[in-house]
Order: C-alpha cells, then sequence, then structure tokens
C-alpha cells in the first residue's frame, strides 16, 4: 500500500499505457478512443487511493444511478439535463476504470467481471425504463412517445446480453475478439457504429431542456441500435454455429 501511494501518478499511467486490453472487434469510437482513455486516467487515480477494482465497478453504479434516478426525481431541464449526462458519462468512464485497475494490480477475478456485467445488465435497462416513467411522472409529452423508452429496453438488453454471451463463446473455443487492425481505415467500422454507442446516448441527455428534440434523438439511436441489432444477431449466430 505505501509502495502504491509512492508511485508518482505519471508512472502510474505510463504502466496502464501497457496494460491495455485489445479494442472489441466492434467497439464504437467513443467507447473506444474517448471512454476509454478518460478511464485511464481514473483508473490511476483509484490504484493511488488503493481502490480495489470492485470499489471501482462500485463508483461506476453511484455515479450511473444517480444520473437515472434523476430522470424520475426531476422534469426535464436544461440543469436536469446537464446532471444527468455528467452523472453518466462519469459512471462509463469509472466502468472503463475497473478492469484497467484489474489488470494494473492483478486483482481481476471471475465474480469481480460477473458483478461488471450484472451492473451494466441492470443500468441497459433502467435507463429507458427511468425515462419513461419520468416522461409519465412528469407529463411532459404525449404518451405515445413513451414507444420509443420501451423498445429501446428490449434492443439495449438483447444485444447486450447477445454481445456478452458470443464473446464468451467465443473465449471459451479460443477465438479472440480484437478490432481489426488490417486494411485502409481500420477504424472506420467504429465511426460508422457510433448510433449504438452507450457514450454517445449519455451525451444526448443534454438535450433533456427540449423534451421533443431530445426524444427524436433518442428515436433515431433507438432505431440505429434496433437495425444493428438484427445485423448483428445474424452475423453472431453464423459465427457460433462455426464454432
Amino acid at each position: 500500500m505505501t509502495e502504491t501511494l509512492r508511485e508518482p501518478y505519471g508512472a502510474v499511467l505510463a504502466r496502464l499505457g501497457g496494460a491495455q486490453k485489445g479494442a472489441a472487434r466492434g467497439a464504437p469510437a467513443y467507447s473506444r478512443f474517448v471512454n476509454r482513455r478518460i478511464g485511464r486516467y481514473l483508473a490511476a487515480a483509484a490504484y493511488k487511493l488503493g481502490l480495489t477494482p470492485n470499489a471501482v465497478t462500485g463508483v461506476s453504479a453511484l455515479f450511473t444511478f444517480s444520473g437515472i434516478a434523476l430522470l424520475v426525481a426531476l422534469p426535464p431541464s436544461w440543469g436536469q439535463g446537464a446532471a444527468i449526462t455528467l452523472l453518466l458519462v462519469l459512471g462509463y468512464a469509472w466502468d472503463s476504470a475497473d478492469g484497467q485497475v484489474a489488470r494494473l494490480t492483478g486483482l481481476g477475478s471471475p465474480a469481480g467481471e460477473w458483478l461488471d456485467h450484472v451492473v451494466d445488465a441492470i443500468k441497459v435497462v433502467t435507463l429507458p425504463l427511468a425515462l419513461a416513467v419520468g416522461l409519465v411522472v412528469h407529463d411532459v409529452v404525449d404518451l405515445v412517445w413513451l414507444v420509443v423508452p420501451l423498445v429501446s429496453v428490449v434492443v439495449s438488453s438483447v444485444l447486450f446480453f447477445a454481445m456478452i454471451l458470443t464473446d464468451q463463446l467465443r473465449r471459451a473455443h479460443g477465438v479472440r475478439s480484437v478490432a481489426p487492425t488490417e486494411g485502409r481505415f481500420p477504424w472506420l467500422r467504429s465511426v460508422l457504429v457510433l448510433p449504438t454507442d452507450y457514450g454517445v446516448l449519455c451525451w444526448t441527455f443534454l438535450l433533456l431542456g427540449a423534451p421533443h428534440v431530445f426524444l427524436w434523438v433518442y428515436a433515431t439511436i433507438t432505431a440505429c441500435t434496433a437495425a444493428f441489432l438484427v445485423l448483428a444477431l445474424v452475423k453472431w449466430f453464423r459465427e457460433v454455429r462455426a464454432l
């Protein structure tokens, strides 16, 4: 513990740079290039404070679910949207930090990975549900708009489960899920799937002060994610069948 406190922050950051896992093949640009970098700075701070990976997961959950709670507790406004965005963005960054702390400290475990995935599974369901409840409680839009967050619940839940299950099955058969590095534009896929990026969704809550504008953007993201899900399910099924 004393050695951890004495190690300079910059040195911890440098070590984290060499402790990064390969990016997932389908990782969207914000998650891959922005959120992971922010998470690296938070992971270095967490390491200096002596936080365990599970404690970092807890910090992530605290920020995320505080933001989700505000969707129900307060009526839509620009201030509410800014607060929710900040909490969700920080929660997502801390979510990236827990795995980096685990790799840096060697304290990663199946239990830690399980906890991380369970928190994420709760998050992807409760976020759109809280949005739907908030819209009803504060009576700011027509009830027909509830279709959007309700569809989002199904799409995000199925996508998360299918993605995690596919990755686990690949691992079980010795297939690594890493980003492609060949080709002229190896980053192009990450940019094309930006509408499915949870990090991008977090930033859209800045628009809550204009509920109808926000819901049109949210509906567009949900539609793009649903289209991606259909294509991904077909692709993943073929991959799993070939294992």
